[in-house]
């Protein structure tokens, strides 16, 4: 190391400063922390291990492990410590020798001095105090070496001498006399000796006791010599002194008794300015000093700025042996002299050896201070105060109290108000031994019990919940136990480096890193920053407890330290300086990673308001930035560490900023800077690795004397380029994601068998596995095992750790900033908003108001121009605000500036004269004391202040107004009175010193020195440095604001208010989703923006590495949109589909995107169609590359350059091609769900591929082929699967079968056909259909491609199949006859007569087969089509010969089992059999196109029935009748059966032709099983029915004919109920057919003939039989006008109504003169139809009576003459009167008996048609005469029949009608009934003889 020289002014300088700093100098209001900041989060264990350079204890301790807590000095063994140093110049030797102990109480004796040196951290030597132990091997400056039991010397005796020369002390320990009488003898011999008289006699009574084996009692007189000796400033004597007085430490030589000391407080230091003059200058007026701090005293004044540079070595070597004594204990005062003291030879030292030395000795100091705090297993004994050595200074029963002048400032005076802290306050050491705050002891804990005693981390307590039961014992007397001193040592020492390191550099300072400024504080860093790295155990410890010297309240160590350790980082972070900015990033990166979950909202305001701004900040260098990302990186590889920055920042609506989201947005933003031409790859140095690289632990020491950290990174290498700092930001974006990938996905482990599967990580807590200080190098490449995850997490979810609860958390704060971003853009817009999202209560101005002074983020300018408005509202809601405030106690000026820190004031004067207006009432309100007599001056003043300080600070202004312009404005504004002089000039002064400005919107932005123009200020402007001139003004600003933020952040802690600042620690996977979520932008854009623009195979390995963890996030968490975007985007990368173009980071992106899919095809869902299309292009790649010409039709416009050689080399390269491979052939282990996906995408790509091919010869079926593969792959799913699979493979095979290209189709269909065999080969069970649905696209094809070779194809597919497999044929043997059936219809002879043929071979040779699986059906179905083809009547003819063969096949077949020979037959297999056999004879009926073959089946199917449906049961003959008898007459029924009918002409052939005969057919079957079909009575008489009700009476006819003749065939089968349903089948027909549209008088309305009428359709075709079913008689048209065409047709209807009513009174007659029928239909049923008879005869003779009626038609051209009536009239009645005659004189007895209501018809009857009869004119109604004249004979003739008394009664009614007939001509047959009347009138009256 360089010598640094300092002049005797420098050093007094300097050492003045450490003086200040060290030893209390100065005092300072401390900042308090008031009690609420306090709350326990439980016991950790702690994580990191004690530095191994302290002194160990004994030999079998460990060197990191002493229990110094405990020990007392009867057990504590003597250590030396080291006094040689490498490279040093020694003092002369001393002849001491080391005895062995006389007794078993005393421990080995160590040697006088060491030989050797330990490294501190690797990079330097220093002292270190060693136990004796044998000669072992130990290792200096890399070479071996033996450490000798004892140091050879030239005074060394024998054992045995040894023994006898030696001195027992108080504790029993031995020294030898050698040891200090050679010191003695040294003083003597020197000439101060013999000048002073106190120093020779007080060495010659020592070495008088020493000699005589006393003294070991009496160490002070012992010691007097020495110290005396010290004082001489003698070189030869201090270092003598010195060395035997370290020696004695060693020996625990000063330990006094706790006797010794029964004083009341800790003694003061000795004085400094006196020094204890030689001549003997008395104590006794003082309290004695304890002996330690006499020693201390004694070591430390032996250093000044001249002493020599030996004297030196041998102070720092007796403050090291003292202070690392683990028997003697140096406290408070007396430790920070010995650290300052140290701190000085570093610093004043101009040899490189000693700055080494007293560095290395205080970093080994201040690591044993802190190392002493707590033993290793965290349960140390606490023993009292009077139970340790003397060296402690006592305490009384109650309290410690340091009276001196160092040590004056007491807790209990503490205000609680803290001063503002000023760079030069903070800087100043208060030395006092309390912390700086008053909190009462934790109740968890007892403050007595050991630290450890609770082996888990207590719940954590609210403080205002755990305060009451504390209360009681907060000032209760406790006594300091040692490790509450220890505690409380660390915390000085802690603080005393905390404000060293504030002190502040000047320019010149800063320039020179060997000043003593810069030395002083890149060392207290140092140290700083070496604590945090080694104790971070202790700080975050909640039982590491700092107990108030006066008022025995405690506080935590975390919150003791809290405000130094931040505003040391808040000063020095923002440092211009490297070193200095360095050591801070360290220093904070320790806190985050090990104080976080203490220090919440301090980590926030220093990541906000310094670290990010400095990140983002265009003036801060490159270095500054690459150091700040190095640390994140080192955030980003912690996964709970992470997951907690989110959960507690950007979940955390009191939190300003989202942390975690501002942090991924810029490490985006940095991985993204523009790339500048001038930067070349070659001058990029490499990038530091992920994981921050550990200094050398060799590295030479750095100028300021720094030693190196472990953990803290190599940062020589950083921030050389943006093309590092790119770099940089990428590796940190990719660590967050495998950070993420680690947390979320961890093998699917849930923290609770994290935890169960190692229980000896159960505790692995925030504060312990987090903070490990050196990173991990595993985590450079996070794995995803359970195993790296289980430190990572909490054994069980916390109990406040609820997903949910923090996505409802951050939501509202997303809403939350929403509001925000609204307000400070419009207002009003924001407000609304507020208050309909419920963050303001409701509108009243009072919650508005207190929203706006509430909420951080608000812009104070917008709060300012809202409340400013003139509105009512605004106004009101602005007094509101105001009212808020509180300005009691205030001066005016300070009131104002509290008023506009709240908002900023808007410039508009109105609104400023709102705002003052409302200021001046409130400022009075509060203040009763004020110079103003009223709220106007106050209002006035106030305003006049806004302009004052406008005036005096804005650049704008040139001539500002003086004091006396200010005076004379303010001039009689106290109601006509002026204020008072001074108070104004107090005012003026107070604005001109101190301009109002709004404390947390500081300017940190300013703008870089411009240089202007000319040469002048070119000249002006060299050498100076623009850039960081402009970072030292805005970093200055940042300082200042976190200062400000800080200060308000301890003022509302003392205040209670840390609800918001409870720490949530992260233990569940889930919140990685909305991390992920609020970030995928940046991730993405990140990742992209480098992969795009760099061709650096390292980076793209990064970014494809990134690219690979974010998939695999967002495929766990199944993100749907940022799994598009991000395979999307990496899809695109591959640069497939541009190949020219293509680079070797493509082809990596290739590979990455083959890993993923192999590795995360189960989530993969929608993006598996980006990865094969990948996949596809790649095979495309290499075809080409291979030299094939493809195809590509498809894709208009690609390139068709080719690919460079090596690229086509390595896309044909094993990696790839196995990669590609894998992707298919791992397929079966995909889930049921992701296989689907899988093949959904590949079927896409598959069809892509082939509609690129358009009609080649050689199209691209890579994908087909791989579905195939697939495929194969996969026959081992479960059938459930595969049903889900085949939907899909299914409808693809269908759609590429039936491809134009027929190239296509027959690989489609061969690749079906192999499929198919394997199928085939799998087993499949009864009932399972899955054959029938894999064989179906061999259907879809034959049915929808039109090419005859591939049909062909099909048919030889099937025939393959048959051949190979028909044994295994289950389902599939009705997907099969399907595709004959298909084939049936084609109109290529050739396909239909293969199929036909398959078809008889099958049901010749396989019939059982195809029964015994149940597609029995689908043959019939199959042979069925065949028949209906009309083009081949042989195929037909052949066809319905099998179907009619199929018949008694089946009954012979066992397996149909209808035969009587087998087993008795169910309905089931009737119908499973016979049905399907009769609904094809059906089919081809309805359907069959030829004429005969229809024929064919219809006689076939009833011939069928006939013969076999005597062994029908009933149930299925209703199947029959229902579903096919009935069925073929449903034409007549519903126009909707007409379809099948292509034209009219085949509707009428079929009618006429096919569908009679089937009805008299079934009228024959009917009547051949009557007694069977005799319950389906009814389906035949309505169909009947229908029949006859047709306005074609062709089928009218035969409608009648068929009715007639199954009621003469079964006319003696009909039984009583059956002649009742006859019956009320004729009673319906003739209602049907009565015409009563005759009567509608809308039909005879005139109609306007001039309109054109459309033309009536069915007018054309007469002759065609079409079936048209009349309404009923009971329709009542609607009152609609009729149009001509309308009219037609309802004549043309009224006109069949009628011929169907003649035409059934004819059928009537016909049947009723049929003796059989008449004789059998029962006398009820004749009267019904008697009366459906009578009520047609009235109905016609009422129409022909209405002369008018039939006019009216005739005119509007019913019909060509006068309508009538006449046939209908005469033939019912005639029926009427020859059935009433026939039934009146029937003798049977039921016919007697219905004679009364026979007599009551006829009579009436007959006297009407007489009567009518009579009337006729002969001239002009012949045809009615000739009509009526055998009804009227026949009536006649039955009158004469009657009996005498009958006769008799009717003859008056009769005979004047018979004479009334004589009057006429009339017909013979007439005149002999009336021949027969009068004979008979004259028998009855006598008139006539009876002979």
């Amino acid at each position: 190391m360089e010598d640094t020289a300092v002049t005797e002014s420098q050093g007094l300088q300097v050492d003045q400063i450490i003086d200040a700093e060290l030893d209390g100098a100065h005092k300072e209001k401390p900042i308090v922390v008031d009690d609420d900041i306090i709350h326990n989060t439980g016991d950790a264990p702690p994580t990191v291990a004690v530095a191994q350079n302290i002194a160990s204890i004994d030999e079998e301790g460990p060197i990191s492990s002493p229990p110094l807590s405990g020990i007392t000095g009867e057990h504590s063994e003597p250590v030396s410590n080291g006094s040689h140093v490498a490279g040093a110049t020694q003092p002369e030797d001393s002849s001491a020798v080391v005895e062995a102990p006389t007794s078993k109480h005393a421990p080995p004796t160590p040697p006088a001095k060491s030989p050797q040196l330990h490294p501190v951290r690797g990079s330097t030597d220093i002292p270190r105090s060693q136990p004796a132990t044998p000669s072992i091997p130990a290792k200096t400056n890399g070479h071996d070496e033996h450490r000798p039991q004892t140091p050879s010397s030239a005074h060394s005796p024998s054992y045995a001498t040894s023994h006898k020369r030696s001195i027992t002390i108080s504790k029993g320990y031995t020294v030898s006399i050698v040891l200090i009488s050679s010191a003695l003898e040294t003083i003597l011999a020197s000439k101060e000796a013999k000048r002073s008289t106190p120093l020779r006699e007080s060495a010659q009574k020592a070495l008088e006791m020493i000699r005589a084996g006393e003294g070991g009692d009496r160490p002070r007189e012992i010691f007097e010599p020495l110290r005396l000796a010290c004082e001489t400033r003698s070189e030869k004597l201090m270092i003598a002194s010195l060395d035997c007085i370290s020696k004695l430490i060693s020996y625990s030589f000063f330990a006094e008794p706790s006797s010794a000391q029964a004083l009341s407080s800790p003694p003061p230091s000795p004085h400094l300015q006196g020094r204890s003059s030689i001549s003997g200058a008395s104590h006794s007026s003082l309290p004695q000093p304890s002996l330690v701090d006499l020693v201390v005293h004694t070591i430390t004044t032996c250093h000044s700025e001249t002493t020599p540079e030996t004297v030196s070595l041998q102070v720092v070597k007796a403050l090291l042996s003292l202070v690392l004594s683990p028997t003697i204990y140096v406290h408070h005062s007396s430790l920070l002299k010995a650290v300052r003291t140290v701190y000085n030879v570093f610093l004043l030292s101009t040899d490189a050896v000693n700055q080494m030395v007293a560095q290395g000795g205080l970093t080994q100091m201040v690591h044993h201070i802190f190392t002493r705090c707590s033993s290793p297993d965290g349960a140390s004994p606490r023993s009292h105060v009077s139970d340790t050595l003397a060296s402690v200074p006592s305490p009384g029963l109650s309290k410690i109290d340091i009276p001196t002048p160092n040590f004056a400032v007491a807790l209990d005076a503490e205000t609680s108000t803290a001063e503002p802290l000023s760079s030069e306050h903070v800087a100043e050491l208060s030395s006092h031994p309390g912390p700086p705050t008053t909190i009462p002891a934790l109740p968890a804990h007892d403050p007595d019990a050991p630290s450890g005693e609770t082996s888990s981390p207590a719940p954590y307590v609210p403080y205002s919940a755990a305060a009451p039961a504390s209360v009681e014992n907060r000032h209760a007397p406790r006594e300091l136990t040692t490790q509450d001193m220890f505690i409380k040592d660390a915390f000085l020492v802690f603080r005393a480096l905390s404000k060293l390191t504030m002190k502040p550099l000047n320019t010149e300072s800063e320039r020179d890193l060997k000043s003593h400024a810069m030395r002083s504080k890149l060392l207290s860093l140092h140290l700083v920053l070496t604590i945090l790295n080694s104790h971070m155990a202790l700080f975050v410890d909640p039982n590491v407890i700092i107990y108030s010297a006066s008022t025995r309240e405690a506080t935590t160590f975390i919150q003791a330290v809290n405000q130094f350790l931040c505003l040391s980082l808040s000063r020095n972070a923002v440092s211009p300086v490297p070193q200095v900015f360095e050591a801070s990033v360290e220093i904070f990166w320790r806190v985050l990673s090990g104080m976080r979950t203490k220090l919440k909202k301090e980590i926030e305001v220093l990541l906000h308001e310094i670290f990010i701004p400095i990140l983002e900040m265009k003036t801060s260098t490159l270095k500054q930035k690459s150091i700040i990302i190095g640390m994140f990186s080192r955030l980003c590889q912690d996964p709970q560490g992470l997951v907690e920055i989110y959960l507690n920042y950007d979940c955390d609506s009191e939190a300003t900023d989202n942390i975690y989201e501002h942090l991924m947005n810029i490490m985006s933003k940095v991985a993204t800077l523009p790339y500048t031409a001038s930067q070349q790859k070659a001058n990029d140095p490499a990038s530091p690795a992920l994981s921050p690289q550990t200094k050398n632990s060799a590295s030479t020491t750095h100028v300021s004397g720094s030693l190196a950290v472990s953990g803290t990174m190599d940062t020589s290498t950083m921030g050389l380029s943006e093309g590092q700092l790119r770099r940089q930001g990428l590796e940190c974006l990719v660590a967050v994601l495998r950070s993420l990938v680690t947390w979320g996905t961890a093998a699917g482990k849930t923290p609770a068998e994290s935890a169960t599967a190692d229980p000896s990580k159960s505790q692995a807590g925030e504060e312990t596995a987090a903070e490990t200080i050196t990173p991990d190098p595993s985590l450079d490449r996070l794995t995803t095992s359970a195993g790296s995850t289980e430190a990572l997490r909490q054994p069980t979810p916390d109990i406040t750790d609820d997903p949910s609860r923090f996505e409802s958390a951050k939501q509202k704060k997303t809403t939350l900033l929403e509001g925000i971003k609204k307000f400070n853009f419009k207002p009003k817009r924001g407000i609304q908003f507020f208050i309909e999202t419920g963050f303001i209560p409701s509108s009243l101005p009072r919650d508005v108001a207190g929203f706006l002074l509430t909420t951080d983020g608000l812009s104070k300018s917008m709060i300012g121009e809202y409340l400013g408005e003139g509105d009512e509202q605004n106004v009101a809601i602005m007094h509101a605000f105001v009212d808020f405030l509180d300005f009691r106690e205030l001066g005016f000026v300070d009131a104002v500036r509290v008023f506009l820190q709240a908002f900023r004031l808007p410039g508009e004067s109105q609104k400023i004269d709102r705002f003052m207006l409302k200021f001046a009432e409130r400022y009075i309100a509060g203040n009763a004391q004020t110079p103003f007599k009223n709220a106007d001056a106050a209002y006035i003043l106030a305003y006049s202040i806004i302009m004052l300080n406008t005036d005096a600070h804005s650049p704008q202004i040139k001539n500002r107004m003086t004091k006396a312009d200010f005076i004379k404005n303010n001039r009689g504004i106290n109601d006509g009175e002026s204020l008072p002089e001074e108070f104004l000039n107090t005012i003026f002064d107070d604005i001109q010193g101190n301009e109002i400005r709004m404390k947390d919107e500081v300017d940190a932005a300013t703008n870089l020195p411009s240089a202007g123009p000319g040469l002048a200020n070119a000249l002006a402007n060299v050498g100076r440095d623009l850039q960081k001139e402009a970072y030292v003004m805005q970093s200055n600003g940042m300082a200042n604001k976190t200062e400000a933020l800080f200060r308000t952040l301890m003022r509302s802690q003392r205040r209670g208010s840390r609800t918001g600042d409870q720490y949530f620690s992260a233990s569940h996977f889930v919140h990685v989703r909305p991390m992920f979520e609020v970030a995928w932008i940046p991730f993405l854009a990140g990742l992209s923006g480098p992969l795009q623009n760099t061709d650096d195979l390292e980076i793209v390995d990064l970014c494809l590495d990134g690219f690979k963890n974010a998939i695999r996030i967002v495929c766990f968490f199944d993100l749907e949109l940022e799994r598009n975007a991000f395979v999307t985007t990496l899809g695109k990368f591959t640069f497939l589909n541009n190949l020219g173009e293509m680079k070797t980071k493509n082809m990596d992106a290739i590979k990455t995107l083959l890993d993923i899919a192999v590795n995360e095809g189960n989530n993969l869902k929608g993006s598996w169609r980006e990865v094969l299309s990948c996949v596809s292009q790649l095979e495309h790649m290499q075809l080409i590359s291979g030299g094939m010409e493809v195809p590509d039709n498809g894709k208009k416009g690609r390139s068709k350059k080719l690919p460079a050689e090596e690229l086509a080399n390595e896309s044909r390269s094993t990696h790839i091609t196995v990669a590609a491979d894998m992707v298919f052939s791992l397929s079966h282990y995909l889930s049921g769900t992701a296989i689907v996906d899988f093949v959904r995408a590949l079927c896409d790509i598959s069809w892509e591929e082939i509609q690129s091919s358009g009609m080649s010869q050689h199209p691209r079926l890579f994908s087909l082929q791989k579905l195939v593969e697939i495929s194969y792959y996969n026959m081992n799913r479960i059938r459930l699967e595969w049903s889900n699979l085949w939907d899909i493979l299914g409808e693809h095979f269908n759609q590429v079968c039936c491809h134009s290209n027929p190239h296509v189709g027959f690989f489609a269909l061969d690749s079906l056909r192999q499929l198919s065999m394997r199928f085939l080969e799998k087993e499949e069970l009864p009932h399972f259909k899955f054959q029938k649905d894999f064989l179906k696209p061999f259907e879809y094809t034959m049915v929808h491609n039109a090419n005859p070779d591939i049909r062909d194809m099909v048919l030889q597919c099937l025939q393959q199949m048959i051949q190979a497999r028909v044994q295994n044929m289950r389902s599939g043997w009705r997907t099969l006859f399907g595709v004959f059936s298909a084939a049936s219809k084609v109109l290529t002879e050739r396909i239909a007569n293969s199929a036909f043929e398959i078809v008889t071979r099958l049901n010749k040779e396989h019939f059982v087969a195809i029964v015994r699986h149940g597609a029995f059906a689908d043959l019939t179905v199959c042979i069925t089509e065949f028949c209906k083809v009309s083009k081949y009547q042989k195929i037909s003819l052949l066809a319905i010969a099998m179907l009619r063969g199929v018949i008694p096949v089946m009954l012979a077949s066992p397996e149909c089992a209808l035969s009587t020979e087998f087993e008795p037959k169910g309905d089931d297999n009737i119908i499973r059999f016979w049905f399907p056999v009769l609904f094809g004879f059906y089919d081809i009926i309805m359907n069959g196109e030829d004429l005969e073959v229809r024929r064919l089946a219809l006689d076939s199917l009833f011939s069928t029935l006939k013969t076999y449906g005597s062994s029908f049961p009933v149930e299925f003959w209703d199947t029959v009748c229902r579903e096919i008898l009935f069925p073929i007459f449903a034409v007549l029924k519903s126009s909707q059966d007409l379809s099948r009918f292509s034209t009219q002409e085949d509707l009428s052939v079929w009618l006429s032709t096919t569908m009679i005969q089937a009805l008299r057919d079934l009228v024959d079957l009917y009547t051949f099983f009557y007694v069977t079909l005799e319950r389906f009575l009814d389906g035949l008489l309505d169909l009947l029915c229908i029949c006859i009700c047709q306005e074609n009476d062709t089928l009218a006819r035969i409608g009648t004919s068929c009715l007639q003749q199954f009621l003469e065939n079964n006319v003696q089968k009909l039984s009583a109920a059956r002649w009742e349903q006859v019956a009320s089948t004729f009673v319906k027909l003739f209602r049907t057919t009565t015409p009563h549209q005759l009567f509608d008088e809308n039909l005879r309305v005139e109609i306007d003939s001039s309109i054109p009428d459309p033309p009536d359709t069915n007018d054309s075709n007469d002759q065609a039989i079409i079936p048209a079913p009349l309404s009923p008689e009971g329709d009542k048209l609607p009152e609609v006008k009729h149009t001509l065409s309308s009219r037609r047709r309802i004549f043309k209807q009224i006109i069949v109504k009628c011929v169907l009513q003649l035409l059934l009174i004819e059928t009537t007659n016909d049947l009723l003169r049929n003796d059989a029928v008449y004789t059998t239909i029962p006398p009820e049923q004749l009267l019904r139809l008697m009366g459906v008879l009578d009520h047609s005869y009235q109905f016609a003779r009422g129409f022909n009576d209405d002369r008018d009626l039939r006019t009216g038609l005739w005119k509007v051209g019913f019909m060509k003459h006068l309508p009538n009536l006449l046939k209908q009239e005469s033939s019912s009645a005639a029926t009427l009167v020859h059935i009433l005659l026939r039934m009146y004189f029937d003798e049977r007895r039921e016919h007697q008996n219905a004679r009364p209501q026979i007599a009551e018809r006829l009579l009436p009857l007959g006297l009407s048609v007489l009567q009518d009869y009579i009337k006729l004119r002969a001239d002009t109604q012949a045809k009615n005469i000739a009509a009526w004249t055998p009804v009227v004979a026949e009536i006649l003739e039955g009158l004469c029949r009657f009996d005498d008394k009958a006769f008799v009664r009717y003859l008056p009614a009769i005979y004047p009608l018979a004479t009334g007939l004589l009057a006429r001509d009339v017909p013979p047959e007439i005149r002999l009934g009336l021949k027969m009347y009068f004979e008979r009138v004259g028998l009855n009256r006598g008139i006539i003889d009876a002979s």
